[in-house]
């Protein structure tokens, strides 16, 4: 089952992509995606998440105003 948490305490979104074991995680940028076995990605840990999602909708919005004539 897919779940998405949010941690207040350590400002964390939590995406669960898939019911399979973790085996090993690597860090990119303010995320961290953990994988199963087979290289699959399990979990996506999005660290700084305020920050984060504000900086990718502003990003959107600049790029809708942008494309608009």
């Amino acid at each position: 089952m897919r779940k998405i948490k949010y941690s207040r305490d350590v400002d964390a979104l939590l995406v669960e992509l898939s019911d399979k074991p973790i085996d090993y995680a690597e860090e990119e940028g303010q995320m961290i995606i953990h994988f199963s076995k087979d290289g699959q990605p399990v979990l996506l840990e999005i660290l700084d998440a305020k920050d984060f999602i504000l900086n990718s909708l502003s990003s959107v919005v600049k790029e809708k105003e942008i494309a608009i004539p």
